[in-house]
């Protein structure tokens, strides 16, 4: 824990503080929130602090609580058993995080006392425990997706100030990325025919490790990039595969990064494979010329899908005009799910608040196949990280779902697409940062040109 205060932008946490509260008026309450135990109460998965809360506190302390009350804000801090230092090392003094953190720091007992002292908002913690505590310190339940009345003002304040991203997070971002990238080079190197996939992941988390980070998300290293959140990690891989690696560094602050690259394991693609990858590379580099402020990233999504679909009728594996098809959802059977998300804190930034976070006021999301999966439906703004990560992929469980031929009818060649064989599925994902006049490529280093990923 010492070795992170010492890293903490004690000005920018203020800041930050400051401008939230102006937003949000009264008082407020975040808590870090418990590690589940795994199997038995005393071993626990690793902790892993709210993100409202680090936000706000910057490093991870477990159990503990912020109230902040204007310009005013105490940490709460669980006292430590009798015999905590034998198992643990002796506790960071008070006096330093005090100190550090730019905040008083009182023992969490003294808490439900504060908070009876008025209205308190607050933002539902994702494990049970905290949430009990804060339904009985409250005095009202508190309840995972759902925003009580006495917390929308705070809760809206939150994501405003998440949104845009200070220069102490940008910088939390780069490290991210840049640890990212020394994972995707060792992924690459390790990617030999005869390996396993877990033999590649094992390669690339090793890189993560050692630069103190760790995995922003369970990592997907897959021969089956058709399944898009694949778990497991046990097949061997052959020359004529295709892997998909979607790894993405969290820095020891909790800032995430999320790129995918996919390679041909025998170092060269097939002349389908090159052609999908090809057309997947084209829709991301059109998605990511069209992020600027000011723009909606519905339409970029939509770019992204243009691309796609007008690529695959001239591949011939849709028929039809590229809009119409677009339009009508034709592409999702190929491309199912939205261009990108949020970065910042979270990989999916600010999830756990629902699209309350990712949609911007009156807007909605659509009924449509594919387009109902769009994560973030907002006007882009400088500060704002997000990805960019359109793929291509043959889904079975999509290709012969009877709910979804109406939909395909004659526009899906499905001759001409079983010619595509080798290529389960291609995505390829870069993390893009807004600026005031356009856009910076956060990840540019990894390779993603056919030619620099074949070399």
């Amino acid at each position: 824990m010492q070795h992170l205060l010492e890293r903490v932008d004690t000005a920018a946490l203020r800041a930050r503080r400051l401008r939230l509260m102006r937003a949000a008026g009264g008082r407020a309450v975040l808590f870090a929130g418990a590690a589940p135990p795994r199997n038995y109460p005393a071993n626990t998965y690793p902790f892993r602090a709210s993100s409202h809360f680090l936000y706000v506190v910057g490093v991870p302390i477990e159990r503990a609580a912020v109230l902040l009350e204007g310009e005013r804000f105490t940490l709460y801090l669980p006292d430590a058993p009798a015999d905590d230092a034998l198992w643990h090392g002796p506790p960071i003094p008070r006096g330093l995080l005090a100190e550090r953190l730019d905040c008083e720091v009182r023992s969490l007992d003294e808490l439900p006392a504060a908070l009876q002292r008025g209205e308190v908002a607050t933002v539902p913690a994702l494990d049970a425990e905290t949430r009990a505590l804060q339904s009985r310190w409250l005095g009202r339940p508190v309840e995972l997706g759902r925003i009580d009345r006495v917390d929308e003002r705070f809760v809206d304040a939150l994501i405003d100030a998440r949104l845009r991203h200070d220069e102490a997070a940008v910088a939390q971002l780069r490290l991210a990325v840049e640890a990212t990238a020394a994972a995707h080079r060792a992924g690459r190197e390790a990617a030999r025919v005869g390996a396993r996939e877990w033999e590649v992941r094992a390669a690339m988390e090793a890189e993560l490790l050692a630069r103190h980070c760790t995995t922003a998300y369970p990592p997907i290293v897959t021969v089956h990039g058709d399944v898009l959140h694949e778990r497991h990690h046990h097949r061997v891989l052959r020359e004529t595969d295709l892997l998909l690696a979607d790894v993405g560094a969290e820095t020891a602050g909790g800032w995430a990064a999320d790129v995918t690259r996919t390679w041909p394991v025998g170092g060269r693609f097939s002349p389908t494979q090159r052609d999908f990858y090809a057309l997947v590379l084209a829709a991301n580099e059109a998605a990511i010329a069209a992020v600027r402020p000011g723009v909606r990233f519905r339409d970029v999504h939509l770019v992204a899908s243009r691309v796609l679909a007008a690529g695959l009728v001239e591949l011939g594996v849709l028929r039809g005009d590229p809009d119409e098809l677009v339009a009508d959802g034709v592409h999702a059977l190929l491309f199912p799910h939205g261009v990108g998300h949020l970065l910042g804190l979270d990989v999916h930034d600010m999830e756990d608040l629902g699209d309350r976070a990712g949609y911007a006021p009156g807007r909605t999301r659509s009924t449509q196949f594919g387009l109902c999966y769009l994560r973030l439906d907002r006007d882009l703004e400088p500060g704002m990280c997000v990805t960019i990560e359109p793929g291509l992929y043959r889904v079975e469980a999509i290709l012969h779902d009877p709910r979804l031929e109406p939909l395909a009818r004659d526009r899906l060649d499905r001759d001409r697409l079983a010619r595509f064989a080798d290529v389960r599925g291609i995505r390829i994902e870069d993390d893009v940062l807004v600026t005031a006049h356009g856009a910076e490529v956060l990840s540019a280093a990894i390779p993603k040109a056919p030619e620099a990923v074949q070399r």
